[in-house]
Parts: C-alpha cells; sequence; structure tokens
C-alpha cells in the first residue's frame, strides 16, 4: 500500500450509487409505462443470488477501504491505494457488487428495462467514474498503481 496527502480527488461525473439508483428508477418508470413482457424462471431465486453475491463483493470492498483508513466515496482524496484481499482479485469490487445487484433487482422484479438500462448504465460508469479513478490513482500513486493495474484485473 501506497499513501498521499492532498485534497485532488477523481472527479468523477457523479457519485456512483446515485447513478445506479437513477437507473433503477427509470426503470421501473419505463416498466410502469411500457410493460413488456419478461418472465424468468426462479426470478426470486437467480435475482436473489446475484444480489448476495454483489453484496458480498460491495461489502468486502468497503471493508478494505475501511481498514485501510481510505475513504470509500469518490468526492474525497483516496489515501492509500489498497490492493490486498478483494482488491488483489478486481480492481473494482464495490462497483461489481453494484453491478450484480442492480441486475439481481432486475431479474428479481422481472423488469427487462432494467436490464436493457445495464449496458448505459456500464458505458456510464466505465467512462464516467472508473477511467476518471484510474487516471487519478495513477496520477497519485505513479509506478505502485500502474504495477497493480497490470496484476489484476478491473473487473474479473
Amino acid at each position: 500500500m501506497a499513501g498521499q496527502t492532498d485534497t485532488e480527488t477523481a472527479g468523477v461525473i457523479a457519485r456512483p450509487p446515485l447513478l445506479f439508483l437513477a437507473a433503477l428508477l427509470i426503470g421501473f418508470v419505463l416498466d410502469r409505462l411500457l410493460r413488456l413482457p419478461f418472465s424468468v424462471a426462479g426470478a426470486w431465486i437467480i435475482g436473489g443470488l446475484l444480489m448476495l453475491i454483489g453484496f458480498v463483493l460491495f461489502i468486502a470492498g468497503i471493508r478494505n477501504f475501511s481498514l485501510a483508513a481510505t475513504p470509500v466515496p469518490t468526492n474525497e482524496p483516496t489515501r492509500v491505494l489498497v490492493t490486498i484481499g478483494i482488491h488483489g482479485w478486481t480492481r473494482n469490487p464495490i462497483y461489481l457488487g453494484m453491478f450484480l445487484i442492480y441486475g439481481g433487482i432486475g431479474v428479481a422484479a422481472q423488469n427487462i428495462w432494467i436490464l436493457v438500462l445495464t449496458l448505459p448504465l456500464a458505458i456510464l460508469i466505465r467512462y464516467g467514474v472508473v477511467a476518471r479513478e484510474e487516471a487519478y490513482l495513477e496520477r497519485r500513486f505513479g509506478d505502485a498503481y500502474r504495477d497493480y493495474r497490470q496484476s489484476v484485473r478491473r473487473w474479473l
């Protein structure tokens, strides 16, 4: 782990939980306005499993940040480059968890619109959040981040 202290942040387009919440709300509104048939056998079981796995990844990522004493919110400066635990397997366990929770909700609710909105949400998260965070972490931690990026995949 490497660390610094200053006030620069990643400058993401919006707080990621708000982006996921907005996509969910839009999906539910679209389903109400233009319901499309979508049925999944065992939707609650499949959706529940996706949400459970997502929650575990999300909590593991939050826990790593907490143990490293670095803030989770993207509007606060990162104090430490976290590379251990779940972050040794994926660079974005919190976002990966959010996507699984989001998709799980879509499947459990049998809401095609939530699932359709996954693609634009993924593009928004990838370029409006993750790309900005990666550039910030490279500026902030230099070679330590470049080495980490070389050894750990962005998502899976």
